[in-house]
């Protein structure tokens, strides 16, 4: 078996970058830097094209799509390393898949995302309505977002997540490139890849399920101070294996015929 690890991949193709991949990091790098410099003149792209929770009034139905292409701006690590990611799997996947139906994946998995983030999010704010006073929650629909903008937020902690979840934003291209991550150990299993600072390869099947876990775990033990969208993490996983399947499906079907 041919060992391969991620950086290996990432040699091999840093000549031949693919051209949806090429694309869609200019896209996350041109965003990323607009939205550094446009609120100096009153735009504030993060919150225009950042995902928000449906009956927030600060949500946009076109934001299911655009926030894939932003992400925080406070540090450049959260984009380098989804772009990384990107590049690294996402040349080998669009060469394997061809531009299409590569393209079709990305948005599949990052659409997806956040839609399972945001179920996730009713649940908890469904959870939360009930032990707040009905004052309480029309002061977080009616002025909460407002309080945010403001780098404020309720003192009492209840009031405090409930806020964050109903009028926060999220950014970020992580649940397409877990799903990435996913088809990745699923059309190449037992390739071997390293961990950065681990000298012992995993293959990729287990590496995919490691992370999968630990992402479902964090999920669910929702630790405070932890802003990172794990279940749409999951989310962009679970699409992407929905779509991998169907499209195989799809295949030994017209074999059949």
């Amino acid at each position: 078996m041919q060992k391969l690890s991620i950086f290996d991949f990432s040699f091999y193709y840093m000549y031949r970058i693919t051209p949806v991949v090429k694309n869609l990091i200019i896209i996350n790098v041109l965003a990323w830097l607009a939205s550094m410099a446009l609120p100096k003149v009153g735009i504030n792209l993060i919150e225009l094209g950042g995902l928000h929770y449906f009956q927030s009034s600060a949500f946009k139905p076109f934001q299911l799509i655009t926030y894939m292409f932003l992400h925080d701006t406070s540090s450049p690590a959260h984009i380098f390393f989804n772009m990384f990611a990107l590049f690294m799997f996402g040349s080998v996947l669009e060469n394997y898949w061809g531009q299409k139906r590569f393209f079709t994946f990305y948005m599949v998995t990052g659409i997806g995302a956040a839609i399972i983030q945001m179920i996730i999010y009713y649940i908890r704010i469904q959870t939360l309505i009930s032990q707040v006073p009905a004052e309480g929650f029309q002061s977080i629909v009616h002025e909460g977002w407002n309080i945010l903008q403001q780098n404020k937020n309720y003192t009492d902690p209840i009031m405090y997540n409930l806020n964050l979840l109903f009028n926060g934003t999220m950014v970020g291209a992580s649940g397409a490139v877990f799903g990435l991550l996913l088809a990745f150990g699923m059309l190449f299993p037992n390739v071997p890849l390293y961990i950065m600072f681990i000298p012992i390869p995993i293959k990729a099947k287990y590496m995919v399920i490691g992370y999968g876990l630990i992402e479902l775990l964090l999920g669910v033990a929702d630790l405070g101070g932890d802003n990172i969208a794990h279940f749409a993490h999951l989310g962009g996983m679970i699409f992407g294996f929905i779509l991998i399947k169907y499209w195989k499906q799809q295949e030994k079907k017209r074999h059949m015929y």
